[in-house]
C-alpha cells in the first residue's frame, strides 16, 4: 500500500461530501489531508470538532500555529511542518523569522515562549513533565491555557502521524524538517 487513498470532493458521497464540503466553505479549499482523513468520516469529524473547539479557547491562533510548528519539526512531518508555516506565516499573524524560532521551541513573548516550553517537553517526554516545568509554564499560563497546549500537542501528533503514516503528498509550500 502505497498511503491512505485522497477522496475527492467530487466523487464523495454521504457525510464524507458533507465534511469535505464544509472544510471547502471554510477553507476555501480542501487539503490533502482532509482528503485522506475522510477515509473514515468519523475521523474527518472528530479532527475539525476538535480543532474548532481549541480555536475557541484562550490560546491565540499565533501560539497554536507556534505548537503545531514546534510538533511538526519534532515528529518530522514535512506535511503539517508545511501546512502550519504557510498558515502561520499568512493567516496567524507570524513573520518568518517567528515560525522558524517555533521550530526551535523559541519565541519573542513569554506566553508563547512558555507554551513553547512545555509543548516541547510533553512531546519530548510523551505526555509526561516534570513538576518544575509545570511550574514554569504557570508562570506565563493558566491553567486552562496548560490544558489547551495539552490539547494542541495531542491533536498536532494525531495529524502528524497520520500524514506521516497515511504518506498524505504535501499541497503547501514545501518545508522541510531537515532544512
Amino acid at each position: 500500500m502505497s498511503g491512505l487513498t485522497l477522496i475527492q470532493p467530487d466523487s464523495a458521497t454521504g457525510q464524507a461530501a458533507e465534511l469535505l464540503a464544509a472544510v471547502q466553505k471554510a477553507l476555501g479549499l480542501v487539503p490533502n489531508m482532509t482528503k485522506a482523513m475522510v477515509n473514515s468520516p468519523a475521523v474527518l469529524k472528530g479532527y475539525l470538532e476538535f480543532s474548532g473547539a481549541l480555536g475557541g479557547g484562550g490560546l491565540g491562533a499565533a501560539v497554536r500555529e507556534r505548537i503545531a510548528i514546534l510538533v511538526a519539526q519534532e515528529n518530522g512531518c514535512d506535511y503539517c511542518l508545511s501546512a502550519h508555516t504557510y498558515i502561520g506565516t499568512k493567516l496567524a499573524g507570524l513573520s518568518q523569522d517567528q515560525a522558524a524560532a517555533a521550530r526551535k521551541g523559541q519565541a519573542d513573548d513569554a506566553q508563547a515562549a512558555a507554551a513553547l516550553t512545555l509543548a516541547l517537553a510533553l512531546v519530548r517526554g510523551q505526555g509526561s513533565v516534570t513538576d518544575a516545568e509545570l511550574a514554569e509554564a504557570g508562570e506565563y499560563l493558566s491553567e486552562g491555557e496548560i490544558a489547551e497546549v495539552v490539547a494542541n500537542v495531542a491533536l498536532n501528533v494525531f495529524t502528524n502521524y497520520l500524514n506521516k503514516a497515511g504518506r498524505v503528498a504535501i499541497d503547501w509550500p514545501l518545508v522541510r524538517h531537515t532544512d
